[in-house]
């Protein structure tokens, strides 16, 4: 492990200027992901680690219909919200479904948004194709043994997948994210947040080198809107998702009449299906409507034989949880 400075900042300002004035710099929050990447992998080498963890980025806030999160708040305060529990119940079930109570009551929300891969080529520094470590080098996982990689958002560059599942409900929600430079704040939608790999995996989001994320702003549903998540995966136990769903349905007189679908899982970033919103807005919630979403939400995956599998396993998770939201049986 090549040697790096500890600092604690004492305010948001500083640890900005702390993190902006050294390319080298990274901050610390949680470190459910940061330490394993610096300590155990070996794939990240900062200079300098600026801790975090003493800014004032707590709390959880209701005004006018919108959730104000912190971005130093754990997973585990999120999900004990009873606000959270009561408007966007698959927030959640994410929450719960994406990590162990140790880890849950260690990181934070902002962390969870910027997790890495768990690509295990990426994580090995042996592996010397790996475009997200090294841009130009290749992409093993693409040859190689894959299955835990992405089919939405991929090509031969990079199949590398996002792992959170508090992401996708949050895509879903369209949700907002605060971010604070040296420049001042702005604001993305974290829609937009995210970069498709392209020809340079290694950029992963908008964020520019010493950005911080101050707290993240969930709009909440209109009443009536049911929500849920589903997240498939190989042990029932702590596992990440092979495929996820989290659906928020607001349905009148057996009508949709606002859909909300994102997936797990299956993207190099958190997916909102949006061609599978439309198809299923204004349209009857029935079993046909589903597959038709479903089928529109996969139209156009890129798969490698390890990952083909996951087209037909992510429809028919989008199809289980439209029914399970909806109270319509298959």
């Amino acid at each position: 492990m090549r040697p790096f400075e500890y600092v604690r900042a004492d305010d948001a300002a500083a640890a900005v200027a702390l993190v902006s004035a050294d390319p080298q710099a990274e901050y610390l929050a949680g470190g459910t992901t940061e330490l394993d990447l610096v300590l155990k992998d070996g794939v990240v080498k900062p200079g300098r680690l600026v801790d975090i963890t003493r800014l004032p980025l707590r709390g959880i806030t209701l005004a006018e219909d919108t959730l104000r999160v912190g971005a130093l708040v754990t997973m585990e305060e999120l999900a004990a919200d009873a606000t959270v529990s009561d408007r966007v119940p698959f927030v959640r079930e994410a929450l719960l479904a994406g990590a162990s109570p140790q880890l849950r009551n260690m990181a934070t929300i902002g962390g969870n948004l910027l997790q890495r891969t768990r690509c295990r080529y990426f994580r090995d520094s042996t592996v010397m194709a790996c475009n997200k470590r090294a841009p130009g080098s290749g992409c093993a996982a693409v040859r190689g043994p894959a299955r835990m990689h992405a089919i939405l958002g991929a090509s031969d560059h990079c199949i590398a997948l996002h792992a959170s599942d508090l992401c996708v409900p949050l895509v879903a929600l369209d949700t907002v994210v605060d971010i604070q430079g040296v420049d001042g704040s702005r604001s993305v939608p974290l829609t937009e947040f995210y970069v498709l790999p392209g020809e340079r995996p290694d950029i992963e989001n908008v964020l520019q080198h010493g950005e911080l994320i101050t707290q993240i702003r969930i709009p909440l549903p209109r009443g009536g809107t049911r929500s849920g998540y589903l997240k498939v995966r190989d042990r029932a136990s702590y596992e990440f998702a092979l495929t996820s769903a989290a659906a928020a349905l607001l349905i009148e007189d057996g009508t949709i009449m606002r859909a909300r679908l994102a997936l797990g899982g299956v993207g190099t970033m958190p997916w909102r299906a949006r061609e599978a919103e439309e198809v299923l807005r204004g349209a009857s919630a029935t079993s046909l409507t589903f597959r038709a979403a479903a089928q529109a939400a996969l139209d156009d995956p890129f798969t490698v034989a390890g990952t083909a599998f996951k087209v037909e396993l992510a429809k028919r998770t989008i199809v289980r949880i439209l029914h399970t939201v909806s109270g319509v049986r298959p």
